[in-house]
């Protein structure tokens, strides 16, 4: 007889406790703590503390198939590296609404069509209602198996029988249950014996399983945290929903790059694939405002451009705020302070709001000289010339440091009708074709954009009769 062990875990983290408090004590959440036990019993055909025997194989060897299978979204395979490895288990997180399902489903038909067998499981709607979706989305030829089950078990004995799959999308993991766990579906123990069974049936049989994954208030994925280790790869799919884009981008990849994104436009008829996102990103631009910066910049091996917008207003507070949407708010602080100490502009009595324009969200440091650009055209009141892009990282000392991928930023720029680019003067010869100004720091900079404008009244301080 199997022994079985009580413990409490908490459903937040999924961290464990040999008693029951209020708070936990890992991640500082209250009343998170659930009493929860589990079976453990020795597997069929095997006795306590026994081991199999199994075989040992080298690095070189025949593979069957090929390494990899694009599923025909061409922004999904780039994203996971080129298509889904076999035997590979990805875990899709994304906020609720955002499209998930509706990815994934159109990802399994256009994979069925290819001619490989595609398996959609649904432990949140009903068959009829996938289907409702797939009219919807004008994928009701696809020869898709389909089924609306949450037993684990059940899911990998119907998937052992006949041909092997070569895509599973299991929506969601939190729905699933396995009976090797006395717990109700949805706690931290289901979660992680259903994923542990499902990443096992992966490896032996190797078919590439998607989960979907449920995320909290807090942008993490709901569950344990264990499970995103356990898997091959996390993608997050990102967006607002005043936005029509979705961002589809790796958090972990074992099998491919982790900065690679995909571009999607959500539509009346599903999601669209956007082969040039910059064009996109820049098509509602408000040339000849004074605060917006076009930034050339990249994700992955794709060039991308896209409109950061700053405003600068006198403030009324003892301490002004500093707000920031898609970029670090780090850097915005690191900017300014480079700003007032080493080229006279001083912000202290300001309000300084910055956005990324798209919902898009901005990582890398090249992006320190087209903000610090949107900001002083703001605090001037000078427009920045509408044909040009700006890229650069910006020191600690105010100068302007050189980037990579200098080449594909400015060509990117180029094809999109810029004429004009204001990069490092460390990458001098490196035009692209475009009328380059090589700028070596930032107070350079600084006092072209300000020469051109009409700087505002400066904004009055505590202590000060008004």
């Amino acid at each position: 007889m199997s022994k079985r062990s009580l413990s409490f875990i908490c459903q937040n983290c999924g961290a464990a406790a040999s008693r029951w408090q209020g708070k936990c004590e890992a991640c500082g959440e209250w009343n998170t703590l659930t009493e929860e036990g589990a079976d453990r019993p020795a597997g069929p055909g095997r006795k306590a503390g026994k081991g199999r025997l199994f075989k040992l194989e080298g690095l070189a060897g025949d593979a069957l198939d090929a390494p990899r299978l694009a599923c025909g979204v061409t922004e999904l395979d780039r994203v996971t590296g080129g298509g889904f490895v076999r035997g590979s288990v990805l875990l899709m997180a994304g906020d609720p609404g955002i499209g998930k399902s509706t990815l994934l489903i159109q990802a399994t038909a256009a994979m069925a069509r290819t001619g490989h067998r595609a398996v959609y499981i649904s432990g949140e709607e009903a068959v009829a209602q996938v289907r409702l979706r797939a009219e919807r989305l004008g994928l009701r030829d696809a020869p898709v198996d389909l089924a609306a089950e949450t037993s684990v078990e059940d899911i990998i004995a119907t998937l052992s029988e006949g041909k092997v799959p070569r895509l599973i999308v299991i929506d969601s993991i939190q729905t699933m249950w396995t009976e090797q766990v006395e717990s109700a579906p949805g706690t931290v123990s289901q979660v992680r014996g259903a994923a542990q069974s499902l990443i096992r049936f992966a490896k032996r049989s190797g078919a590439a399983i998607i989960l979907v994954g449920h995320v909290t208030k807090d942008g993490q994925i709901a569950g344990p945290r264990v499970v995103e280790h356990m898997v091959d790869a996390v993608l997050s799919f990102e967006g607002e929903g005043s936005h029509q884009f979705r961002i589809l981008r790796a958090v972990k990849n074992r099998f491919g790059p982790t900065d690679e994104i995909g571009v999607f436009e959500m539509t009346g008829a599903g999601l669209r694939e956007v082969t040039n996102p910059s064009e996109l990103f820049l098509s509602e631009r408000d040339l000849g405002s004074p605060g917006t910066a076009v930034f050339a910049g990249m994700e992955g091996s794709r060039p991308l451009l896209v409109e950061i917008q700053a405003l600068v207003a006198p403030t009324s507070l003892g301490t002004p705020r500093r707000s920031v949407v898609g970029w670090d708010s780090s850097r915005l602080s690191m900017v300014l302070a480079v700003l007032e100490a080493h080229c006279g502009v001083k912000l202290g009595g300001y309000d300084v709001y910055l956005n990324v324009a798209g919902g898009m969200r901005i990582q890398e440091p090249a992006a320190d000289l087209a903000a610090a650009a949107a900001l002083v055209s703001s605090l001037a009141n000078s427009p920045l010339p509408a044909d040009a892009v700006y890229f650069g990282e910006v020191s600690l000392s105010g100068a302007i440091r050189p980037v990579a991928h200098a080449a594909s930023r400015l060509k990117e720029a180029a094809k999109l009708g810029f004429a004009r680019a204001v990069v490092p003067d460390a990458g001098r010869g490196e035009s692209g074709g475009l009328n380059a100004d090589y700028v070596g720091s930032l107070a350079s900079l600084v006092a072209d954009i300000a020469a051109l404008g009409k700087p505002r009244p400066a904004a009055k301080t505590r202590g000060q009769d008004g």
